[in-house]
């Protein structure tokens, strides 16, 4: 697995033992492959770095981008709507198991926070690492509509009088946005068709 390579290279460039290494990395994959994750799984960390890779060179500190990756799904439940703050409360005591020094610590858990409101930052950092966990939004249509089946999965337990509201309220807040992407880089790849795939979405809802 591409994510996992550079999860260990990071953790190596730390100084951390490959037994200890090789632990950690089992923790972060049993919690992605849990049977609700239809989305939020191993895949989209996958995705995620197969995002980043063509602008590493413009990340400024491409460990903590790793990290955040690693650990900003790391609690998911769509039952809850504090998922982001219990990631980043997780990611910090196992960074902090590890002995990563607390700047790094900090500002993984201010990315993982980030995606919750998927706001400006004025860490550039930040911004591409939030943009890509936006960058299926602006997938060929057909990638789109997985996701969005998808993500329904995950909200299997929410009848279509509740999920239906809730999701079309996402979907209005992201349209409304001036700009979906922060960076030019993703903004220039995906806003348009994210744009489109958004409200194809909310139109299906109004049929």
């Amino acid at each position: 697995m591409m994510f996992e390579e550079h999860y260990k290279e990071v953790l190596s460039g730390l100084k951390i033992d490959p037994a200890i290494q090789e632990k950690y990395w089992k923790a972060i994959r049993r919690e992605y492959s849990k049977n609700n994750r239809y989305y939020h799984n191993v895949t989209h960390l996958e995705n995620l770095i197969a995002e980043l890779l063509p602008i590493k060179d413009s990340i400024l500190n491409w460990p903590v981008v790793i990290l955040s990756i690693a650990y900003h799904d790391i609690v998911y439940s769509t039952l809850k709507s504090n998922n982001e703050e219990k990631s980043a409360v997780y990611a910090l005591r196992c960074l902090r198991q590890l002995g990563v020094n607390s700047s790094i610590r900090e500002k993984c858990a201010e990315q993982i926070l980030a995606t919750k409101g998927h706001i400006v930052s004025p860490d550039i950092d930040t911004n591409y690492f939030i943009d890509a966990d936006l960058a299926i939004l602006g997938a060929p249509s057909e990638g789109y509509r997985n996701y969005a089946i998808s993500i329904r999965k995950e909200y299997k337990f929410y009848p279509d009088i509740m999920y239906v509201p809730g999701r079309k309220k996402v979907l209005t807040h992201f349209l409304t946005m001036p700009r979906i992407f922060k960076t030019n880089f993703f903004y220039e790849k995906y806003e348009v068709a994210a744009r489109i795939n958004m409200k194809d979405e909310l139109d299906r809802f109004t049929i």
